[in-house]
């Protein structure tokens, strides 16, 4: 999105071809960015060549940001901006989830935005915007960066409040395109106006896909996975103190930085399993890591517990994460106790079955990681939707596990 309102042709190396990644280019072309793909070892490459800031053309039909939550909040941000009507859907899940913290928000500084109850499809009149100081409802990162990208384009300085720091992929990146963005305690802001600079970037592996990979090394008794390439950007990496906790055994080596990400590598192996927790107060930082870390609760030895509380935003994922997570796991035979804003895992061997990912992306990988621990076969149904964030997931797992 920001090479899109780039001055110049910015390259991206390691494009994930997942579904998501790929809603988001299919937006910005539909938008007139000019975006070319070429298969590489590692994803894609992409070129796109930068309209320039407030520069995006009027889409000929609706956008389809597909199951990408992000994807819609970020580009909200993006054409509240520009001064035409663009409507945004999703598919049936994307439909669901609620966008009312985006357009509250993205109101105040000017635009107009209808909606169904607060949930998509978006009709967005992008309008000159002006800026304000915005304190999101619940920490997020997707609505912090919405608010900041409107702001890039707004007349004025527009200012975020964020007690609970969330991941600052967003800032990193505005300041690699240019951007001057100010972080003084929990106050971030950036000045409307400035102009990107194209870019030459690579993205680094997904530390939340590697999640999946270090529940399996940390539940599998004699196991050791070592993840290379994999970004360590330190708010990404909260998830490796709560898998220490569990008792793996964990060695982070950075070694380099791209683009504004410390990028290396990960050593997993099997340590000493024992009960952890996840305090609401470290929900933030690990959102999208949970259900990762669930399957290795499913996996401690028998009687050890996984408890997780202040998590209520799981609901309004890409699915009730709390309640199909609950259900798929008892489905393998697992002990879960399921609260309003967390859930409880009591250990003990699982026994296979047929698990619902109720076409959740993340919710296919924990079954499948869950599943590798049980004394039968596991039937994952919508185990496809791996397809949104990492489609080589399960041959990955075949290497590791045959």
């Amino acid at each position: 999105m920001l090479a899109a309102l780039a001055d110049g042709q910015s390259t991206i190396s390691g494009y994930l071809s997942g579904a998501d990644c790929l809603s988001t280019l299919a937006c910005l072309a539909a938008l007139g960015v000019p975006v070319r793909r070429t298969p590489e070892a590692t994803g894609e490459l992409v070129q796109i060549d930068g309209r320039g800031l407030r520069g995006l053309l009027p889409a000929a039909a609706p956008l389809d940001a597909g199951n990408s939550g992000t994807t819609m909040r970020l580009m909200s941000g993006v054409l509240a901006a520009h001064d035409f009507r663009t409507v945004m859907g999703g598919d049936a899940s994307l439909s669901r989830r609620p966008m009312k913290r985006v357009i509250r928000p993205l109101s105040e500084m000017g635009a107009t935005i209808g909606s169904t109850d607060g949930r998509p499809p978006l009709v967005i009149d992008g309008a000159r915007l002006k800026p304000i100081t915005h304190r999101p409802e619940v920490p997020s990162a997707q609505i912090k960066s919405a608010v900041l990208l409107a702001g890039l384009q707004a007349d004025g300085e527009t200012v975020v409040l964020e007690p609970v720091p969330t991941r600052d992929h967003t800032e990193r990146a505005f300041h690699e395109f240019g951007v001057t963005v100010t972080k003084s305690g929990e106050r971030i802001s950036v000045v409307g106006g400035q102009r990107l600079s194209a870019r030459e970037l690579v993205v680094p592996g997904d530390v939340s896909s590697a999640t999946f990979w270090i529940a399996l090394a940390a539940g599998t008794p004699g196991a050791e996975i070592e993840i290379e390439g994999v970004g360590l950007n330190p708010s990404r990496t909260a998830m490796l103190d709560i898998a220490r906790r569990a008792g793996a055994r964990i060695d982070v080596h950075v070694e380099n930085e791209n683009t504004g990400e410390p990028i290396g590598r990960i050593r997993v192996a099997y340590g000493s399993p024992a009960s952890f927790a996840i305090a609401a107060h470290e929900v933030p930082a690990v959102i999208d890591e949970i259900p990762g870390l669930a399957a290795l609760g499913a996996l401690l030895p028998e009687g050890a517990e996984m408890r997780v509380e202040g998590a209520a935003e799981l609901r309004v994922k890409e699915s009730d994460r709390i309640s199909c997570l609950a259900t798929g796991l008892r489905a393998l035979g697992a002990s879960v106790e399921e609260f309003p804003d967390g859930f409880r895992i009591v250990s003990r061997r699982l026994s296979g079955g047929v698990a619902d990912a109720a076409e959740d992306h993340r919710l296919a990988m924990a079954f499948a990681i869950a599943g590798t621990g049980a004394t039968g076969p596991t039937t994952i149904l919508g185990a496809s939707s791996v397809s949104v964030s990492y489609p080589g997931f399960f041959d990955a797992l075949a290497r590791l596990t045959t």
